[in-house]
């Protein structure tokens, strides 16, 4: 081991890429990635679909070889290196990739097997997974038989049979109710606290509020911001007054009143009632309200609080999270 390799494997790193580029035709789904994540943290990876969150994972996870660029994992080089890289990693993806036809048991069962376990340590492994993930009763039921939330937490389960010191995750709770989306919260934190660290790709704010220590937003392929979600917020203004009108029809005075006095451009809901406008200068907001009362617009409601990881998305890519283009990220 050189000095150089010695120097990236102590230097406290899970991952560190440069330039990372991958070219699918004429789409450059990854347009130049750099990502320096501490070990014994979740990085949030944030962005909608197809921007290239997933092609990243792909590439950090040896699946895919990048076109250009590289990257270390816990100091080994992913060109040369992908057998030392594989042993300390797992991913899981978007969708369940266990055995819908096996029971939850069966298939921890199957798959401590596979990774070098005897009979007998295998079911003590399982039986450790189902109680630590809340599936006892759930044991001998067939996983097609499960709900969402279960099968997300079986088949996260099931991505550290041999607990990893990197996780993949890539949208582990799409479509999963808030009840199950909090469970699947809870048992990344405690692998977190056990020393695991994660990176997370999620097109939900509120998740990568909730438990990225660092967020990497990314757009088009390329990463626009990276930094904590205090500092993303802080990046795009002091606060953000959201104004709720009592007539859809006032909309458009409403609109030029307040621009006009704070100066700022003023963004409107599908509802045509709620307003909101990035605001640097708070003082300008009692002037502004007081307005529109003179000209006798009625408002139902009104606040002034800190920008969200929306207003930051929304921002720095001029379009909100939720709108999703017409991509299949998969294929990307």
């Amino acid at each position: 081991m050189d000095n150089e390799q010695l120097k990236r494997q102590t230097n406290g790193w899970a991952v560190e890429a440069k330039g990372l580029v991958k070219v699918y035709g004429k789409e450059r789904a990854v347009d130049g990635v750099d990502l320096v994540i501490p070990q014994g943290t979740v990085y949030g990876f944030l962005g909608p679909n197809g921007a290239g969150k997933t092609t990243t994972i792909r590439m950090l996870a040896t699946l895919v070889q990048p076109d250009s660029g590289n990257a270390y994992i816990f100091g080994h080089d992913l060109k040369k290196e992908s057998a030392a890289i594989k042993s300390r990693i797992s991913l899981t993806g978007q969708y369940a990739s266990i055995d819908e036809d096996l029971t939850g048991i069966e298939n921890l069962v199957l798959i401590s097997k596979l990774m070098g376990y005897t009979s007998k340590q295998a079911k003590k492994r399982a039986m450790e997974l189902l109680a630590a993930f809340g599936l006892e009763n759930a044991a001998k039921r067939q996983v097609k038989n499960y709900s969402g939330g279960m099968r997300r937490r079986i088949d996260i389960a099931a991505s550290i049979v041999v607990t990893p010191d990197l996780l993949f995750l890539d949208e582990p709770t799409t479509g999963l109710d808030p009840r199950s989306r909090n469970q699947v919260w809870d048992i990344i934190r405690a692998l977190v606290k056990a020393g695991t660290t994660v990176l997370l790709t999620t097109q939900n704010l509120e998740e990568a509020d909730q438990l990225a220590d660092r967020i990497a937003v990314i757009h088009q392929g390329k990463i626009i911001a990276e930094g904590t979600s205090s500092e993303l917020k802080a990046s795009v203004g002091s606060g953000i007054l959201n104004v709720q009108l009592l007539h859809a029809a006032e909309e458009k005075r409403a609109i030029a009143i307040l621009e006009k006095k704070l100066g700022v451009p003023v963004h409107v809901a599908s509802d045509a009632i709620s307003l909101s406008a990035q605001v640097q200068d708070s003082s300008l907001v009692a002037e502004a309200l007081g307005e529109l009362a003179r000209e006798q617009i009625a408002i139902n409601d009104f606040s002034l609080g800190r920008p969200s990881l929306d207003r930051v998305f929304l921002t720095l890519t001029g379009q909100s999270a939720d709108e999703q283009p017409n991509v299949e990220e998969g294929n990307l």
